[in-house]
């Protein structure tokens, strides 16, 4: 028998030695390099397998003490930001994203850390680190005339960012309850609305109240936070950086405005800390103060500042619409009135709409989704479609994109095409939403044909033709992603 060397534990192959056998090595097609287009995102390595090994075990550590000792608070986290895990998240940010205010690249903010990850660890350490203010740009509100400020960090901070999130999730990831959605892991839009899917059509549901609020991103009270946050983390570096980030301030037109109040919208820490204050403000309060005073059941869905509550009993919906807004107002937050409002909606909805004298049938407004229900063969049933004004958005953004690309080659075209298709499917492909986004294919496909007859000599493209290029380039057809079979395994209870 061969006696086993001390190399044997870890072997790793590089070059020709780590493909299979026959495999060539891949490479972008030419015509994809020629229109910077992209068809496989590639990963870069991160770190080696040994150092992962042992930064793994640590957050699963962190996470397995604060799982089984709810009330501990972590007086030691800031030995996790190691230069590895910073390295990690730095690599797997695109390389073509935005800058922040310092305008370098990701490319060069690589370089820089290698050069000075002793120096960027050592300032954290040291409570020395000064968190660079982002830089303000505005993006559309879905339809409507004004725009969204959004906050852009410097490129290596939002490593940092990052990484402090990596390490502090695995502590408040065994705190945060089930009705909490978005920015947490297995937690993604699609199961929020399943499990929503499930309350409405298993449990006694008969009212539902629809809540946003207002400015949240920019309303959060810095007194709070930090105060929310020391009931678990009480390492002070952490504390300090974190404060640090809060008080950055932002850079817009050249003039550096300071903030007293809020966190940017943009950033990765800015999710967790949203999650953590909506935790204590809304989630627990309803868990432990709400339910026990209500008389029927009642469920909360929140998907970051987005939420619905579901009622069986309408004197239950009055007393929460009542208190809600106290309990907010305590901690400086506001409901936005355009988007908040409460129905009957339920099995029981057709005798409770000639109580509210309102003839239209009630719709469910959630994460780019319209809920109806109504009854087939005598079965209560859950209709999930997209938005119309999504709908209509999602085709003019793939109209422009058509429009931009036209010129490019057939087979690039196609790529770009079929990776718009693929987002969208693998979103709104949810049961009962067939028919949405098999007219999303259709008119895709339909203004493509528009723009290749547009550049061709020969006049219109006939549709013959074109069934032939869907088929060629593989274009995806319209299938959902999760129908009512599937639904039952995104659900969260």
């Amino acid at each position: 028998m061969k006696p086993k060397r001390k190399s044997d534990s870890l072997i790793v192959l590089r070059g020709r030695e780590s493909r299979p056998h026959g495999e060539a090595m891949s490479r972008k097609p030419i015509f994809l390099r020629k229109h910077k287009l992209h068809s496989v995102a590639v990963r870069e390595p991160l770190f080696n397998e040994r150092n992962d090994f042992f930064m793994v075990t640590g957050l699963e550590r962190i996470a397995a003490k604060a799982r089984s000792e709810k009330s501990a608070q972590f007086t030691s986290l800031t030995h996790h930001l190691t230069k590895e895990r910073m390295l990690g998240n730095l690599k797997q940010i695109p390389k073509n994203t935005s800058v922040g205010t310092d305008g370098v690249n990701r490319d060069d903010c690589v370089k820089y850390f290698l050069e000075n990850h002793e120096n960027v660890i050592n300032s954290i350490h040291n409570k020395g680190y000064k968190a660079p203010p982002v830089r303000r740009v505005y993006i559309p509100k879905p339809g409507k005339s004004e725009k969204r400020p959004i906050g852009v960090p410097t490129i290596l901070d939002r490593a940092l960012q990052r990484t402090v999130s990596e390490v502090l999730s695995n502590i408040y990831e065994q705190d945060f309850l089930n009705c909490s959605f978005g920015g947490r892991p297995q937690k993604s839009a699609h199961n929020a609305l399943c499990t929503l899917d499930n309350y409405l059509g298993r449990a006694k549901v008969n009212w539902v109240y629809e809540a946003d609020l207002k400015n949240f991103f920019g309303s959060l009270n810095h007194t709070w936070v930090l105060k929310f946050l020391e009931h678990r983390v009480k390492d002070p570096r952490i504390i300090s950086l974190i404060r640090r980030w809060l008080k950055a301030g932002v850079m817009e037109n050249g003039e550096l405005k300071s903030s007293e109040v809020g966190t940017p919208q943009g950033g990765s820490i800015s999710v967790l800390l949203s999650n953590i204050y909506l935790h204590y403000v809304l989630d627990l309060w309803f868990e432990k103060v709400v339910k026990p005073k209500m008389k029927g059941e009642c469920y909360l869905i929140r998907y970051l500042d987005d939420f619905i509550v579901l009622f069986q009993r309408e004197d239950d919906l009055k007393r929460f619409v009542e208190v809600l807004p106290k309990r907010l107002s305590k901690f400086d937050l506001l409901l936005e009135p355009e988007k908040t409002k409460h129905f009957a909606f339920g099995r029981f909805e057709k005798d409770k709409g000639k109580l509210n004298n309102d003839k239209r049938k009630p719709v469910i407004k959630f994460l780019g989704f319209s809920i109806y229900t109504y009854f087939k063969i005598g079965k209560f049933v859950v209709e999930f479609k997209t938005e119309s004004k999504r709908l209509a958005r999602s085709l003019q953004k793939l109209k422009e994109k058509l429009r931009l690309i036209k010129h490019i080659p057939l087979a690039a075209q196609a790529i770009e095409l079929s990776s718009i298709l693929r987002g969208h499917f693998n979103y709104y492909g949810l049961g009962g939403n067939s028919e949405s986004i098999k007219k999303f294919h259709h008119e895709a496909i339909k203004y493509w044909r528009k723009t290749l007859s547009d550049r061709s000599q020969n006049g219109r493209v006939k549709w013959e033709r074109m069934d032939k290029y869907i088929e060629i380039f593989s274009i995806p057809d319209a299938k959902l992603k999760i129908p009512y079979s599937k639904m039952s395994e995104y659900v969260v209870l």
